[in-house]
């Protein structure tokens, strides 16, 4: 049996073949490749072969010579960045996450907080076997449903239609300045 990168594996007939392999499914396991892309993995660039027998080519460094046209784009970005209506999307973002992350974060401290130092408060029955803990805990996974369903409420009510025009505008931008009038 081969890795997932072409190396012999245990042919199965040692003392750790395992019981699959001992097993007749039709087909000698032995030509079988093993097609898990995880497992016995090289990192990229460390001696594997592309293919074609040859070394794989290197990661290309993170910060290489950028071409005038880079440097101009990279430039629209940072003016968009400082751009008032970029920064009224992040307003809006800002002021909808914060409180909403410390709502819930307080919500879920003061759940855990109450389950360890008042049991005899989180024990007390509401209704059969139901008690004040898993009324508790049942609200911890409805307020994050809650949440989520209100943040996506007002990403698409006050942040989605402003975000897609900056991005228009910068892909535009950007085009004229690498002369890709197209």
């Amino acid at each position: 049996m081969q890795s997932s990168n072409g190396r012999a594996r245990g042919a199965g007939d040692g003392p750790d073949s395992s019981a699959e392999n001992q097993q007749d499914h039709g087909a000698s396991s032995r030509d079988v490749p093993y097609e898990d892309p995880w497992y016995d993995a090289l990192a990229s660039g460390w001696g594997e072969l592309d293919g074609t027998g040859a070394p794989a080519p290197g990661v290309p460094p993170a910060r290489g010579e950028l071409s005038a046209a880079a440097i101009r784009a990279r430039d629209v970005y940072v003016e968009v960045q400082r751009s008032a209506a970029f920064q009224e999307v992040r307003a809006r973002y800002r002021r909808f996450v914060v409180p909403g992350v410390a709502a819930f974060l307080a919500w879920y401290v003061g759940y855990v907080v109450t389950a360890t130092a008042a049991p005899g408060l989180m024990a007390r029955p509401v209704a059969g076997a139901v008690n004040v803990a898993m009324l508790a805990g049942l609200g911890q996974f409805l307020t994050t449903f809650l949440l989520t369903w209100a943040y996506d409420r007002h990403a698409r009510l006050r942040r989605d239609r402003a975000a897609l025009e900056l991005r228009w505008d910068t892909q535009e931008l950007t085009r004229e300045v690498r002369g890709d009038a197209s």
